[in-house]
């Protein structure tokens, strides 16, 4: 039996699209009768003729790729698709960077492990790049004899 004037018709007053109108399927002589608004108006207030409901994608695949890219997976240089500027912003590394470093150096001065002219040069050497790590600055501090025994 052909519906689709009866599916278009509630398409129109539901405001969906023909795709999603659903007829009860006991009903069917019902909904081949209605050939006026009013008559499937009736059968949608009724509810022999409903709205399937909106289906979104599934997450499914999504989490399983998410927990491996948590462990490291799915990264590599084929997966990349911007520079590594783009992938992390450098202003945000360097002010991570520097933030760790002045804090080790006042952590250092404070506990009097340097003194406050050393801490100066220090600060300012960072400042001005010379150090592209944390690590690098206790190799510095270490190869000039600057760091106390005892502090890793």
């Amino acid at each position: 039996m052909d519906l689709s004037y009866q599916r278009r018709l509630a398409a129109e007053i539901l405001g969906v699209g023909e795709s999603r109108i659903r007829f009860d399927p006991n009903e069917f002589e019902r909904v081949e009768a209605a050939v006026t608004r009013e008559d499937v108006k009736r059968l949608i207030h009724e509810g022999v003729i409903y709205v399937a409901p909106l289906h979104s994608n599934s997450r499914g695949r999504w989490r399983i790729r998410h927990e491996k890219r948590k462990k490291g997976r799915r990264r590599g240089h084929g997966k990349r698709k911007g520079r590594a500027g783009a992938r992390q912003d450098p202003k945000r590394a360097w002010m991570n960077r520097i933030r760790k470093i002045r804090r080790f150096l006042r952590w250092l001065r404070d506990h009097g492990l340097i003194d406050r002219r050393t801490y100066r040069r220090l600060y300012m050497m960072a400042k001005g790049g010379a150090f592209e790590s944390l690590s690098a600055l206790k190799r510095y501090m270490r190869d000039h004899g600057i760091l106390p025994e005892g502090v890793r």
